[in-house]
């Protein structure tokens, strides 16, 4: 008879079961010598049996199929076959009488009915045990998951911690990671320009291939870097650390349903173009070139995107005499400067107090989310809802949490954060009597402030007050924008509500102040 060796570990990665296949083709050749088996081929093969499509195995039946050989030595049944399908090829095989014999060094078999019925016990216990195998990998994975633990390989901006079998930030791809997200919010720069950009930036996957278009998507939908796990679909709380702010992930996201593409570089630099929209239909202001006169001009005109508009075009001239007006009432002197500086400073200690109160109702608030997730699962438990309504609800209330948790760390960590922000401002107005000197127009726009005030724009409050009255300065009822950790209160004097007679007013671009 003519034998077959085979021998199989069930992975292809070369650093794992690295002594297996070597291991195994030692005992068999000592085995065969022994019996005095004449050996006519060999086949090794690094792929699991827990599914079919082994080519190795498929050449080996081929070879017998042809008469070239009649048996086969391997370790154990198992190394043939784990699944049903490769297993009744073999039984096929002896059945067929194409298989003689099937030597194992530590099991029996004859081509006789009982040794047939003994081989299928050996592949049913073989695919048995990659069948239970999975289930409790399984059954491990969601246990880490609820256990707030990655159970796979990290995403770009993390690591994976071998002792701690944890996730760890990556110090030197976190940065870049962060900034992507940042640059992407801004709605200024596409998903392509944003793996262009990681080229040029080095930053590669964690298996050290280049960031396509398609990772990069992936990267900003990717729930980890707040914190959170998605899991089959479902959202779990991570205990690695969160490398950006739930706000800034869903900037992003806005961004992304509202397909923000980057705009194409400007062929003309005008200085005010971004910083107006129109009075009347409050669309966006353009600007162009026009000639008469024997000279050239620039025109601020409405961009009428959203229909009619009855404003005509504005002069260059016109409009920088409009700022200048403008930046003249809300200059503020040095010393109106420092007496209002000093104002803030007095806020202080009963901004920590605020803070404080605010800090414990937002943990109330927390308590009853996580009551209602709580809640949520036991009616899950009881049948009442399916797995994708489970899912879904829970998703909110997830992220209800994240929202609330970081609300507290920012008043916790940042609960006076509004004096900056404040003195700022107050040192913005004084800025303001040193652009009325500047003939450059470039610079004008350039006093551009980084906050969000309602009700009304602060400088225009500002404005109204220098018109109404000629005593020193008192500074207006302002307030700061969504998701600012304070509101500080009124300080003496009332405005009078007056108009600016422009046709074009300034609209200053502001961000909320975290």
């Amino acid at each position: 008879m003519k034998y077959i060796i085979y021998a199989r570990k069930s992975t292809e990665e070369d650093d794992r079961q690295v002594l297996s296949i070597e291991a195994q083709l030692v005992e068999l050749k000592e085995f065969a010598a022994k019996e005095k088996l004449e050996i006519v081929a060999s086949f090794q093969e690094a792929k699991t049996a827990k599914e079919p499509g082994r080519m190795k195995f498929a050449e080996m039946l081929s070879l017998i199929e042809e008469g070239k050989a009649d048996g086969i030595v391997s370790w154990h049944p198992d190394r043939l076959a784990r699944n049903s399908v490769d297993g009744g090829k073999i039984i096929h095989f002896v059945d067929r009488g194409l298989i003689r014999a099937l030597k194992f060094p530590c099991f029996w078999f004859e081509p006789t009915p009982q040794g047939l019925f003994m081989l299928n016990i050996a592949f049913g216990q073989s695919k048995y045990f990659v069948d239970n195998l999975r289930e409790n990998v399984k059954r491990g994975l969601r246990q880490k998951i609820r256990n707030g633990v990655w159970p796979s390989w990290a995403p770009v901006g993390y690591l994976n911690n071998a002792k701690t079998r944890g996730i760890d930030v990556d110090k030197e791809k976190a940065p870049k990671v962060r900034k992507i997200f940042e640059m992407y919010a801004t709605g200024a720069y596409s998903l392509n320009i944003l793996a262009n950009w990681c080229e040029k930036k080095k930053l590669l996957t964690n298996a050290d291939n280049k960031i396509s278009l398609s990772n990069v998507q992936h990267i900003l939908q990717n729930p980890f870097y707040i914190g959170l796990m998605r899991y089959k679909g479902e959202i779990f709380e991570g205990m690695h650390e969160p490398l950006i702010s739930k706000k800034l992930f869903d900037k992003c996201q806005e961004v992304m349903t509202k397909r923000g593409k980057v705009r194409p570089d400007r062929k003309h630099s005008f200085a005010f173009l971004g910083l107006m929209k129109c009075a009347s239909c409050g669309c966006s202001i353009t600007a162009q070139y026009a000639k008469g006169n024997g000279g050239i001009y620039t025109y601020y005109r409405c961009t009428k995107k959203r229909g009619v508009c009855q404003e005509k075009y504005l002069g260059e001239n016109q409009l920088v005499s409009q700022i200048k007006t403008f930046l003249q009432k809300v200059s503020l002197s040095s010393q109106d400067t420092e007496k209002v500086l000093v104002a803030l400073d007095t806020e202080e200690n009963q901004a920590k107090e605020q803070a404080q109160s605010e800090v414990v109702n937002l943990k109330e608030q927390l308590s009853q989310v996580e009551t209602r997730i709580q809640k949520l699962l036991d009616v899950y438990l009881d049948d009442t809802l399916t797995q994708k309504e489970y899912a879904a609800k829970k998703d909110i209330l997830i992220f209800q949490k994240v929202a609330l948790s970081e609300k507290i760390t920012d008043f916790e960590t940042k609960g006076l954060s509004w004096l900056e922000p404040a003195r700022e401002f107050v040192k913005s107005l004084n800025q303001a009597a040193n652009l009325l000197q500047t003939d450059n127009l470039s610079e004008l726009p350039t006093w551009n402030r980084e906050f969000l005030f309602a009700p009304k724009n602060p400088y225009d409050l500002v404005a109204e007050r220098s018109e109404a009255t000629s005593e020193s300065l008192t500074f207006p009822t302002w307030c700061l924008g969504p998701g600012s950790n304070r509101r500080p209160p009124p300080l003496q004097g009332d405005a009078l509500p007056t108009e600016l007679p422009k046709r074009f007013f300034i609209v200053y671009h502001y961000a909320a102040v975290t």
